[in-house]
C-alpha cells in the first residue's frame, strides 16, 4: 500500500488519476496491472480482459484510491480535505465531528463518514484528547473519565461544538459501526450510566431545515436512538434499556428494523407497535422476520390508514402486496388475522393486486385464505407486464389495441411501482408496449425515471431516456430528477447497492441537459436552468463535462 505525502494535495492525485488512465489506454503493462490489483471489477481478470473493460477516470481514481488504502475516490477527497484544515485546531475538530456524526445531529445534508474520521484519528492520536467531544465520539474512555472527575454535573449537560449531552454522544457516534469502536463506546456508555447519566438524554432534530442553532424540538433523538436506530447495536440498546431509558420515544422501534435482534429488545422492554409507523416500515424490509416479530408483540394487521406516502394501498396487507414482498410475509400477514377480502382505496382486491404485479404464489396463498375475485382483460394484460410476459402481453393487445392507455391511474402506476420495487425486465415490456413514460407512482409519488436514478440505476436510466423519458418530471416532493440526482448522490440512499450516480449523470447529459457551471456565488453548488444546485462531487464533475472526454481538465 502506498503512502499519502503528508501534504496531499487533490489536484496532484488528479493528475496522477489521469496520467493512470493514459497509461491504460496506450497499453501500458503496468498500469494495466494495477488495476487488477486494486479494482474489484478488474480483479482476476487477464489483462485482456481488463483491456476491453474500457475503464473511465471514475475507475482511475477508485485505483488510486486503493493504492493509498482507501475504500473509494470519495473517502480520499475527503481525507485529503481534513489534512487541509489541520493547522487549525478547533476547525479540525467541527470538521472531524461533522464525519462523525448524521446531518440530525450536525445539523446538516452530508451523511456521516465513519472511515475517513477513523482515518484522521490514527494521524492525529491527540484529537480525543484535545476536546472530549471528540473522546465521546471515539470512544476515548480516559478523556471522558476524567471530564466527570472535574465536573460531576457534565455527565448530564450538553456540551461541545455540537451542544450534545455526553451519553447522546456516544451512542449517535457513527464509529459505533466499525467493529474496531464499537466496543469502546459500549464501555464510555457503561461509565456514563455507572456515573448518573440520565438514559433517557435527547436532543432535537437538526436535519434541515432544523440546525443546530434551532433545533426541532418536536423530533427528539434520544440516546436509545442512537443505539437501536442509527447504529443498531443490540448490546448497547440492551445496556441503556436495562439502565431504564424508555422504548416508546418515538424513533427506535422505527428505525431498529434492519436489525431485528434490537426491535425484539425494544419489544421486550415494552415498546407499543401501534401508533409508530413501524408495522408499515416493516414492509420495506426484504427480511419478514421484523415483521413477525412486530405481529407477534400485538402489531395489527389491519392497521388502519393514517397519513403519509406508505398509506397509498391501505391496510398493510395491500401495501405489502404493492411492493412486492415474499409470500412469507403475506403468510405472516394473514395468519395474524389480515383480511385476506381487502381492497385497495380505488377498490381492487388482494388477490387481484397480487396477479396485477405478478405474485402468484402470493395470489395462491390469498385464494387459500378464501379470496374470491377475478380478472378482467385489463387485469390479464397487466399481470402479463408484471411478470415480463412480453408474448401474453402482446397476445392481449392484439385483440384489445386501447391497452395500455385506456387503463385507468391506479393500473398506470404499474410502471413507477415497479421501478421502486419490482423488474427491469417488466418496465422494459411496459414501455415497448406504449405505457406513458411519465406516469407517476411508488412511495413518493414519481416517475420511473426518478426512481431509477434514486436507485442509481443507469441501465435503467439510460432505458428510459432513450425511449422518451425527460429529466423534467417531477415527483410528490416538489422538485425533478435533477432533484432525485442531487439528493441521491450526496445521501447515497440504504438499502441501494452499487448505486452509480456517476453512471446516471453522465446519461442525463448524454439526453440533453442544459448548460451547467460552477455557482460563482458557492463553488460547491452547480447552476444548471437557473436553479443553484448540489451534487457529490464526483456527479458534479461529471455534469460539467458535458460529454468531453474524461482526460479533459474538469
Amino acid at each position: 500500500m502506498n503512502t499519502l505525502p503528508s501534504r496531499a494535495n487533490l489536484d496532484h492525485l488528479k493528475k496522477q488519476a489521469k496520467e493512470l488512465l493514459r497509461l491504460y489506454r496506450d497499453g501500458d503493462a503496468t498500469a494495466t496491472s494495477r488495476f487488477i490489483d486494486n479494482l474489484p471489477a478488474a480483479a482476476h481478470q487477464t489483462p485482456d480482459d481488463v483491456n476491453a473493460l474500457g475503464l473511465r477516470l471514475h475507475d482511475a481514481q477508485s485505483c488510486i484510491a486503493r493504492e493509498y488504502g482507501f475504500a473509494s475516490w470519495a473517502e480520499l477527497r475527503l481525507y485529503v480535505e481534513s489534512l487541509a484544515v489541520q493547522r487549525e485546531q478547533q476547525d479540525l475538530i467541527r470538521h472531524w465531528l461533522g464525519l462523525a456524526y448524521g446531518g440530525d445531529v450536525v445539523g446538516g445534508y452530508d451523511a456521516a463518514r465513519p472511515r475517513v474520521a477513523a482515518q484522521l484519528l490514527r494521524d492525529h492520536p491527540g484529537l480525543p484528547s484535545a476536546d472530549v467531544s471528540v473522546a465521546c465520539a471515539a470512544g476515548q474512555l480516559d478523556v471522558i473519565t476524567r471530564a466527570v472527575s472535574a465536573d460531576p454535573d457534565w455527565i448530564n449537560r450538553p456540551d461541545g461544538p455540537l451542544n450534545l449531552p455526553p451519553l447522546v454522544a456516544v451512542t449517535h457516534s457513527r464509529l459505533g459501526q466499525l467493529p474496531q469502536f464499537a466496543e469502546r463506546l459500549r464501555e464510555c456508555a457503561r461509565f456514563l450510566l455507572q456515573a448518573g447519566a440520565n438514559p433517557n438524554q435527547r436532543i432535537g432534530n437538526r436535519y434541515p431545515p432544523a440546525s443546530l442553532a434551532s433545533p426541532h424540538e418536536s423530533e427528539p433523538l434520544s440516546a436509545l436512538y442512537g443505539a437501536a436506530g442509527v447504529n443498531r447495536d443490540a448490546v448497547l440498546t440492551e445496556m441503556l434499556l436495562t439502565a431504564g431509558a424508555n422504548p416508546n420515544d418515538d424513533e427506535s422501534l422505527y428505525h431498529s428494523l434492519e436489525e431485528p435482534t434490537c426491535t425484539r429488545l425494544l419489544l421486550q422492554h415494552g415498546a407499543r407497535v401501534g401508533g409508530t409507523n413501524a408495522l408499515r416500515r416493516a414492509l420495506d424490509m426484504p427480511n419478514p422476520v421484523a415483521l413477525e416479530l412486530l405481529l407477534a408483540h400485538g402489531g395489527d394487521p389491519n392497521e388502519p390508514v393514517a397519513a403519509g406516502p406508505t398509506t397509498t394501498w391501505g391496510p398493510p396487507l395491500l401495501r405489502a402486496i404493492a411492493v412486492r414482498r415474499s409470500a412469507r410475509h403475506i403468510a405472516a400477514l394473514l395468519a395474524a388475522g389480515a383480511d385476506p377480502q381487502a381492497r385497495t382505496p380505488g377498490g381492487v382486491s388482494a388477490w387481484r393486486l397480487a396477479m396485477q404485479t405478478g405474485l402468484r404464489e402470493v395470489a395462491d396463498l390469498l385464494r387459500a385464505a378464501g379470496a374470491n375475485d377475478a380478472l378482467s382483460a385489463e387485469d390479464e394484460f397487466v399481470a402479463a407486464c408484471a411478470r415480463a410476459d412480453a408474448s401474453e402481453a402482446r397476445r392481449i393487445q392484439a385483440q384489445r389495441p386501447d391497452l395500455p392507455r385506456s387503463l385507468p391511474a391506479d393500473q398506470l402506476r404499474l410502471l413507477p411501482d415497479t421501478a421502486a420495487w419490482g423488474s427491469g425486465d417488466a418496465i422494459k415490456v411496459m414501455v415497448e408496449l406504449g405505457w406513458p413514460i411519465a406516469a407517476r407512482g411508488g412511495d413518493w409519488d414519481a416517475t420511473a425515471l426518478n426512481h431509477a436514478v434514486l436507485r442509481g440505476d443507469v441501465e435503467l436510466t439510460a432505458f428510459l431516456l432513450t425511449h422518451g423519458a425527460s429529466w423534467r418530471e417531477t415527483h410528490g416532493f416538489g422538485s425533478d430528477v435533477l432533484g432525485t440526482l442531487s439528493w441521491a448522490s450526496i445521501n447515497e440512499p440504504a438499502g441501494v447497492e452499487h448505486g452509480d450516480w456517476i453512471g446516471c449523470a453522465r446519461a442525463l447529459v448524454a439526453h440533453g441537459l442544459p448548460d451547467i457551471e460552477r455557482d460563482p456565488a458557492d463553488a460547491e453548488r452547480m447552476l444548471i436552468d437557473g436553479r443553484s444546485m448540489r451534487f457529490s462531487e464526483e456527479v458534479a464533475r461529471a455534469l460539467l463535462r458535458t460529454g468531453r472526454m474524461d482526460l479533459e481538465a474538469d
